[in-house]
């Protein structure tokens, strides 16, 4: 039988974590899905799913191979923060960002606030 922890529920293997913090004046939402062998992350202020990343490790190279399978390529966001969070939790990752990452300080910080959350509870990742 599946537990139900902290913030998260379990539903057939899959585990969900929602959490949220205020970062330059407005509410930034991560919605993360663990799945087997990796995670989906969703970070964004109102509830669009605008693109869609994947990103694994690859023996072939030391930096995760990563593709936009949604979205507009120009956008480079969802690419590099998968590929980032591949290379350090050494999972699939699949990431949506519907934020203007546009702006370097906001996404540095929102990317801080993932690392800090897989720090404080690696077992939802």
């Amino acid at each position: 039988m599946n537990d139900t922890r902290h913030h998260g529920a379990a539903l057939d293997g899959i585990t969900m974590h929602n959490f949220s913090e205020k970062i330059l004046e407005q509410v930034v939402h991560f919605h993360v899905m663990k799945l087997s062998g990796g995670f989906f992350l969703w970070v964004g202020s109102t509830p669009v799913l605008s693109n869609l990343a994947v990103s694994m490790s690859s023996k072939y190279d030391s930096m995760p191979l990563s593709s936009l399978v949604m979205g507009d390529p120009s956008d480079t966001a969802p690419n590099s923060l998968a590929q980032r969070l591949a290379k350090k939790t050494k999972k699939q990752v699949f990431v949506s960002c519907s934020l203007p990452m546009t702006d370097s300080n906001l996404s540095l910080l929102v990317e801080n606030r993932i690392k800090k959350e897989l720090e404080l509870h690696p077992e939802h990742f």
